[in-house]
């Protein structure tokens, strides 16, 4: 088909382009630049304090035939990057994880069974890269290394073929409580409190146990609307709790093509979905809480799989939580037939239920063993 002839504007029609453009589009302009401009600063002021490339390593997982790698690649103290400073930072204040300049689209060299694999990070210096590998199921240690950092190992859990139950557990308010939800609280939290004051909510760690001891085989994951930054002190924090290891799925609070921040719902509304993809034949126990979106997340996902949904659980929040937290949820969970729902405000309260539904064996608990809310922070 020959191009059909346009006729030539008139100058008065004639419209600069820079006022075609559409205002969320001109503010998603400004938010790249803005933050292009910040990684830049950061960036030329960690080189010339003599910043070294650090590859932060997260727990990744994966099947027997492929393996997510997740790790960030930053400008740190070169004594950080050595490890002297363990010490400091065992006990660094939230905001010193924000601080460090990320290496945009740095090439990461990953150790895998033998093999090294590249890899490159985004523009905030995320590593988040799937390499096909063949690996029994159970916990393996890979490598990862970029350019002249110190080579550091990440623990990967390998998820068994026939597995067919795990768990998917909200962070905030769930299994410590932090208000996270309320902007202010948010930065306290993230940005000032040490860490070793944050909170573990009573009997989840118990109980997390317990289906661990039902169900050896199944995978923990712990989705969070936090920033990757945070990682190493949640990984601290739920250590320290005794709370079954796992990966964090996390996110950047940085701006996207289309909005100035990243949406904390939606990034766990496509973890689900990714999980169900990746693991088709798992259902999933899916934890919350009853303070902001996770019972309208997670009620939208057992409506789209059925059959990836085991039970949600959601812990109900305190009165002066609730208050915290801006309040509980006014929509909650739509009907999910065949899917159960159960509510409690601890970890004590869920297990009695999980047990009615099968999801945790009935046990004996010994004279010395605690009790469900006798979790030390």
């Amino acid at each position: 088909m020959p191009p059909r002839s346009v006729s030539p504007r008139p100058e008065s029609a004639a419209v600069d382009s820079s006022c075609a453009v559409p205002p969320r589009a001109q503010a998603r302009h400004i938010a790249m630049r803005l933050d292009d401009a910040w990684l830049g600063l950061q960036t030329r002021l960690a080189i010339r304090r003599g910043r070294v490339e650090t590859v932060i390593p997260y727990t990744g997982y994966g099947s027997t035939t492929w393996v997510r790698v997740l790790a960030r690649v930053v400008r740190s103290d070169p004594r950080d990057a050595a490890g002297h400073a363990k010490p400091l930072q065992e006990s660094m204040r939230g905001w010193r994880n924000f601080t460090s300049a990320p290496v945009a689209h740095a090439a990461v060299q990953v150790g895998i069974a033998g093999a090294v694999h590249e890899v490159v990070a985004d523009r905030g210096g995320v590593v988040d890269a799937i390499i096909p590998v063949i690996l029994d199921a159970g916990w393996h240690t890979i490598s990862l290394q970029s350019g002249a950092s110190t080579m550091v190992e990440a623990p990967v859990e390998i998820v068994a073929d026939d597995a067919d139950f795990g768990v998917v557990s909200d962070i905030d308010d769930t299994v410590m409580v932090t208000a996270l939800p309320r902007p202010f609280l948010a930065a306290w939290n993230t940005f000032v409190l040490n860490e070793h004051a944050r909170t573990a909510t009573p009997g989840m760690a118990v109980l997390y146990e317990r289906i661990a001891r039902t169900a050896p085989s199944a995978p923990v994951l712990y989705l969070s609307t936090g920033a990757w930054n945070v990682a190493p002190t949640l990984s601290r924090f739920l250590s320290r709790n005794l709370y079954p290891a796992g990966p964090k799925l996390l996110t950047d609070w940085g701006p996207t093509p289309d909005r100035w921040f990243r949406s904390g719902q939606e990034h766990k509304r496509s973890s689900l979905e990714r999980l169900a993809t990746e693991f088709p034949n798992i259902k999933w126990l899916l934890v919350g809480d009853d303070g902001q979106h996770d019972e309208a997340i997670y009620s939208e996902f057992a409506q789209r799989h059925p059959d990836n949904v085991r039970a949600i659980a959601i812990r109900q929040l305190s009165a002066s939580e609730a208050v915290l937290a801006g309040g509980r949820s006014k929509s909650g969970g739509q009907p999910t037939p065949g899917v159960p729902w159960i509510y409690a405000p601890d970890g004590a309260g869920m297990s009695a239920q999980l047990e009615q539904l099968g999801i945790i064996k009935s046990e004996v608990r010994s004279a010395d063993e605690p009790e469900a809310g006798d979790v030390e922070v």
